[in-house]
């Protein structure tokens, strides 16, 4: 789970990003799924958005997606969501708070 903090500092992060998925009519497939997950293994965090077309809120959206790849969500504006997933591996992003709780 994110802390407050932490979660502050992720939009912080995803404000700069750019949009990488977009679900549309087809709504959230098994390509759309590992897409996500790939993009989250290789940057822990990215901005997604639901087109107007699709039947999904943005809310669901990121709701299925988190579950199914296994992510956090940080927020859900609009049509725009944002999932973290930290890389076990190679961390990337080091988050607030981290170092106390080794």
């Amino acid at each position: 789970m994110l802390t407050s903090k932490q979660r502050a500092q992720l939009k912080g992060i995803a404000a700069g990003l750019d949009t990488i998925v977009q679900i549309g009519k087809g709504g959230i497939t098994e390509n759309v799924i590992s897409q996500v997950g790939g993009a989250l293994a290789a940057r822990e965090i990215i901005k997604g958005r639901v087109l107007e077309n699709s039947l999904l809120t943005a809310r669901e959206a990121c709701d299925a997606l988190s579950e199914a790849c296994g992510a956090e969500q940080v927020q859900v504006i609009g049509s725009k969501f944002v999932l973290y997933k930290k890389n076990a591996k190679e961390p990337k992003i080091e988050l607030v708070g981290e170092k106390k709780r080794k």
